[in-house]
């Protein structure tokens, strides 16, 4: 394969893309990044986006991985106009029931000469290859191209069953890549290549093209990995043409790699690559379909964070870029950050609130089901909290202690680290002005200077070793919500009675 001059073809008028998934797992990032490219370029050019399903391996697929995948875009609001659960014209859209399609048109390819039977064990294909001089592993020698009837009546008399494969040109295939520009493979450096098993089942090389062709897909958009089986491709197309079963040779444009740790390929395995492990975490879905598009696209030089509707506006497959692209957690959290901080208060509080649920930290797992107090206390903090956090997952950590109601709460480690010898003093120092402000001046500005002039001017201590011992006694972390804030939110009995705890505990 040689990559040529950069040309990049025009886009057909009525673009149609599609993503085709396998159902083989749980959804991951590469895959994600796929149907989000070909979603927006169909939003941008007002085209159509299908969706279909990949389903004819038993071994490997699952209905669970099926409705995980279905799971994700929903959540992640990447609708299709044709394919599963919507219909259309081309259907049904799980190639587990096309069976009698893909049966049709092998019966074509090979009563046409384009496909060919190949009774060929791997065994004997490896063996021939190392009597040739060539490695084991070499590939398909074409030794079955030109049977004869005699032939291949002897291998069925021995209980043989043919393979179906397409027979390849001799001759040097090209194209122009949408994102790679010109791509051309060598004569003879793509071997004949099987379509049909000997028991009949159809394989990706038959089923993708065909249902591409069928559902008129004319801009082809995947993963790098396919590259090599673009020639198989466009062979097998120029002969679907001949048949009348496509229209048109689509175009191609392969996506760069998601690289991991260690400029490594991204795994299915790897933890960074789960859809859902991110969702877990807190990641909302503006801020990780725009972190997905940095992968491999900008919106401008200068500039990371944007929203889907400007996305959908500058959207052009042929402005992806041919490297690959490395996924950078620490990245992805600051976008997400980005995004958390533009959602109304009232939405950030209702997406916070399942993560809240899950972490035992309110009482149910929507917003309207919330008791009253958990309620207003959510509201008086949202201020406080939304600014601060960059995943829904870490609101629990800093609005429990506003939430609960116990008198002390168990500093987490790193906060006891900080506390120095000079806390218990401070903490007898707050408690005695704190016990004395009446519940009508318990507010924000009223603590702030009462305990400014309590323990910084009258008791010399500089703020950190002033307010620290505070802070972990309100919410027992290193990190909170503003202190006195916090104070005013939880009301005067139990902050006083948190310093007391912590005193105690000391």
């Amino acid at each position: 394969m040689t990559e040529a001059e950069n040309t990049k073809p025009e886009l057909p008028e009525n673009v149609r893309v599609r993503f085709c998934p396998s159902p083989t797992g749980i959804p991951h990032v590469g895959m994600v990044r796929t149907a989000l490219f070909n979603w927006a370029e169909a939003r941008h050019t007002k085209g159509t986006f299908v969706f279909r399903i990949e389903d004819t391996d038993a071994q490997r697929d699952s209905e669970e991985s099926y409705n995980q995948i279905i799971e994700a875009l929903n959540w992640l609001g990447i609708d299709w106009d044709e394919g599963i659960n919507v219909g259309g014209p081309d259907g049904p859209y799980r190639q587990s029931e096309r069976g009698d399609i893909y049966k049709d048109v092998a019966a074509k390819l090979l009563e046409a000469g384009y496909a060919y039977e190949s009774f060929s064990t791997p065994e004997e294909i490896g063996a021939r290859n190392v009597a040739a001089g060539r490695p084991k592993a070499f590939g398909y020698d074409g030794y079955d191209r030109n049977l004869t009837e005699e032939q291949k009546a002897a291998f069925r008399a021995e209980g043989r069953k043919p393979a179906l494969r397409i027979r390849m040109p001799d001759e040097d295939i090209a194209f122009d890549d949408l994102i790679r520009g010109r791509i051309e493979f060598k004569a003879g450096s793509v071997p004949d290549y099987v379509i049909v098993r000997p028991n009949g089942d159809p394989l990706y090389t038959l089923t993708n093209p065909v249902d591409d062709a069928m559902m008129n897909i004319n801009v082809v958009l995947r993963g790098e990995d396919l590259l090599s089986s673009t020639p198989r491709q466009i062979v097998l197309y120029r002969y679907l043409i001949e048949l009348g079963v496509a229209k048109e040779m689509p175009l191609f444009g392969h996506m760069p790699y998601v690289m991991g740790q260690g400029n490594k390929k991204l795994s299915k395995r790897d933890p960074e690559s789960n859809l859902f492990l991110h969702r877990d975490n807190g990641f909302i879905r503006e801020g990780l379909l725009n972190y997905l598009a940095l992968l491999g696209w900008s919106i401008a030089a200068d500039r990371d964070v944007f929203s889907m509707e400007e996305m959908i506006e500058k959207f052009d497959v042929r402005d992806v870029k041919a490297n690959p692209a490395r996924f950078d957690i620490d990245k992805a959290i600051s976008i997400n950050a980005e995004h958390i901080r533009m959602l109304e208060p009232q939405d950030f509080l209702n997406r916070a609130v399942p993560y809240l649920n899950r972490d035992g930290v309110v009482s149910a797992d929507s917003w309207d089901a919330l008791t009253d107090r958990e309620r207003e206390v959510l509201s008086a903090s949202v201020d406080l909290v939304q600014p601060r956090v960059r995943l829904l997952g870490e609101v629990a950590g800093m609005v429990g202690s506003l939430l609960s109601t116990e008198g002390y709460i168990e500093p987490d480690d790193d906060a006891k680290k900080q506390l120095k010898d000079s806390a218990p003093a401070v903490l007898d120092a707050a408690i005695a002005a704190l016990s004395a402000v009446d519940e009508a001046d318990w507010k924000t500005d009223f603590l702030h200077e009462m305990l400014n002039k309590a323990l910084i001017e009258d008791g010399g201590y500089k703020p950190r070793l002033a307010f620290g011992p505070v802070r972990v006694a309100m919410s027992g972390r290193r990190v909170s919500p503003p202190l006195f804030e916090s104070m005013e939110i939880v009301g005067k009995e139990i902050a006083v009675a948190r310093l007391q705890g912590l005193r105690e505990h000391l």
